[in-house]
């Protein structure tokens, strides 16, 4: 059996300092009941909901805004602008308030009402945009009015913005490799903007050649995964991916995640996001494939947000 994986003790910058230095160093959790049966498997997981604003989309957030910052591209007065499916514009209105900016995020009219209701608290400017357009009528939407006015805006563009992935390239690769003492052998990731799924898999080749990177998308267009995106239906694929860097690409369907969400809940205690449960809906096959063919693994998955962002949905209800 693969040996046990100390969860790191968090470094002092996780306990004192600025808002923006508590963003990362984010633990990695066994998920030991979802494995149990798997003789020589283990799926390990990223709490990126334990960062201040509530998920993993704070790391590219701080490097999008910092890196503006440098370049001089947001200074004082410039409201930073871009669409969202919630987290990211959460991410940017938690460190734009901190950092004394204004927000206004485009988002899709039927996001969960508790990020509407996040970002309203932290004082975000929204605009609706058509449900049935997804991200791409946000991104239209968003796009069209930073062109109206663009002396006003800092127009953020995480689907196209290299700080995007390189955030994850310089912080989330590098905890998984030490977290993992290199002895991962799969790496499992959700696709909305591709950031996190081309940041650390780009990290984890340098350093692991033999390293299985895997994609996780809906199984359509038109889903029930926050903030996920199907890239062979989109009108318009993000800049920053890369087809070419996943190893294979899992579907997944809205009715699994869910279920994989009510279970991390009631069995392993974690109460995540939907799109966390695709990517431990995604390991778990990819676990039991391992297990069918006698191999061994050690894969490690993200815990995209936390489930409190959902609780106004009825699949919580549903039994198991």
């Amino acid at each position: 059996m693969i040996s046990a994986i100390a969860v790191p003790t968090p470094r002092p910058s996780r306990r004192r300092g600025s808002l923006l230095e508590q963003i990362g160093n984010t633990p990695l959790v066994q998920l030991e009941k979802l494995t149990t049966g798997l003789k020589g498997i283990e799926i390990w997981a990223k709490a990126e909901f334990l960062n201040p604003g509530g998920s993993v989309k704070d790391r590219p957030a701080r490097n999008i805004i910092l890196t503006a910052e440098r370049e001089g591209r947001l200074r004082p007065g410039k409201v930073i602008l871009d669409a969202s499916s919630g987290n990211t514009g959460i991410a940017y209105a938690m460190i734009a308030a901190a950092r004394g900016y204004r927000t206004k995020i485009c988002i899709p009219e039927n996001a969960s009402l508790e990020r509407k209701r996040t970002l309203r608290a932290y004082g975000a400017e929204l605009v609706f945009t058509d449900p049935g357009a997804g991200s791409d009528g946000a991104i239209q939407v968003c796009r069209e009015m930073y062109h109206r006015d663009p002396e006003a805006y800092f127009y953020a563009d995480q689907y196209n913005n290299p700080a995007n992935w390189l955030a994850h390239y310089e912080t989330t690769g590098p905890e998984i490799l030490r977290q993992t003492r290199r002895r991962l052998t799969h790496f499992v990731a959700i696709m909305g903007t591709s950031g996190t799924f081309t940041g650390v898999t780009r990290r984890l080749r340098e350093e692991l050649a033999e390293v299985v990177c895997i994609s996780v998308q809906p199984d359509a267009g038109f889903h029930g995964i926050e903030g996920a995106r199907h890239m062979p239906s989109a009108l318009e694929r993000p800049g920053i991916y890369d087809p070419g860097l996943a190893s294979r690409n899992v579907f997944v369907t809205t009715e699994e995640a869910q279920q994989m969400a009510r279970r991390l809940a009631r069995e392993e205690g974690l109460l995540v996001g939907i799109s966390a449960g695709a990517n431990a809906a995604a390991s778990l096959r990819v676990a039991q494939e391992l297990a069918a063919e006698g191999r061994r693994g050690l894969i490690v998955t993200i815990l995209c947000d936390g489930g409190s962002k959902y609780l106004s949905e009825s699949f919580w209800d549903d039994p198991d």
